[in-house]
């Protein structure tokens, strides 16, 4: 490109004015010669690259994996998807677990009011005795400690599948988190709201328009049916507990071999729902991925040999 800067006289058109500064004008214009041919690009294949010795360069030695973030960005922390999955594992080892130690405590229940169905007629070995009162408060103290684990990482697992399943539908979810919480530990409005959190929850993992009245399964049926029937039993429980009398003591402890019961039957219904829900929506896990291998190469040609290595080639 080339400018050529091309010169005015100053107007004298108006002689009460000082006369302006000269002006410059640039002018662009195109190079000289003709402009390059573009190179025609090549697209026939000629099979896989070939070098004369090894290349130095090449691909890190590791086993395929996930995309992970980049270290040391905001991005790096976990995505719902992959945490709702790490709850979702947690929560059923724990709630299988709650679920034999309370069926354990009903059991150990069960014993104690049989052993006070025999006392009636016969004295009983203190030993006896000894070893039920000691599987009663162990059970008991032991599915306590774990109903109070299962219950929070059950409650967060939910309220990451509310916020995973409302993200793929495109909206919000349809109860604030203070809610949820509400309606899972304020005792008497629970057995209601509970089970509608539930399904409306369901709702959304099954993909169904927001302004459609969710209809709960009967696994959701079933689980609100065995939340609203620990929570009764156990406040009449705890009731009954509290009055006096041999034949009170002996009602209470039924009472709690149908409570144990009722909260180990809970527990697996639970675990059976968490589990549902994840893999609808995170089907695909990491630990169901298999390891990427070649088991067998068919209809290729023949690689051809390296030439050898000559012994003055720099490594």
């Amino acid at each position: 490109m080339s400018v050529h800067p091309q010169h005015y006289p100053p107007q004298q058109q108006y002689q009460h004015r000082p006369p302006m500064r000269q002006r410059v004008r640039w002018v662009a214009t195109p190079p000289y010669g003709p402009a390059p041919r573009r190179r025609a690009v090549d697209h026939r294949y000629y099979g896989p690259p070939a070098y004369r010795v090894p290349p130095r360069w090449g691909f890190p030695n590791v086993v395929w994996r996930l995309p992970t973030a980049v270290p040391g960005t905001p991005s790096n922390a976990p995505r719902p998807a992959q945490r709702l999955r790490a709850l979702s594992r947690n929560a059923t080892v724990l709630l299988w677990v709650l679920a034999g130690f309370a069926a354990v405590a009903a059991l150990a229940e069960g014993w104690r009011y049989v052993l006070l169905l025999v006392s009636r007629d016969s004295a009983l070995d203190a030993d006896l005795v000894g070893a039920s009162d000691a599987l009663v408060l162990t059970a008991a103290l032991l599915t306590f400690l774990l109903a109070l684990f299962a219950a929070g990482i059950s409650l967060w697992w939910l309220l990451v599948a509310r916020v995973v399943a409302a993200d793929e539908l495109g909206e919000r979810p349809p109860r604030p988190p203070w809610q949820v919480l509400v309606g899972f530990f304020v005792p008497g409005p629970n057995l209601v709201m509970a089970g509608s959190i539930v399904a409306e929850t369901e709702h959304a993992v099954l993909r169904r328009p927001g302004t459609e009245r969710p209809r709960p399964s009967r696994l959701v049926l079933a689980w609100w049916g065995t939340w609203a029937l620990n929570g009764v039993l156990l406040v009449v429980s705890v009731i009954w507990r509290l009055r006096d009398g041999v034949q009170a003591q002996a009602d209470g402890v039924l009472l709690a071999v149908l409570t144990d019961g009722s909260a180990a039957g809970l527990a697996v219904l639970t675990a059976l729902l968490v589990r549902r829900m994840t893999g609808l929506l995170a089907p695909v896990g990491e630990d169901k991925l298999r390891h990427l291998r070649v088991l067998s190469v068919s209809g290729a040609p023949e690689p051809e040999l390296r030439p050898a290595r000559p012994a003055t080639a720099p490594r």
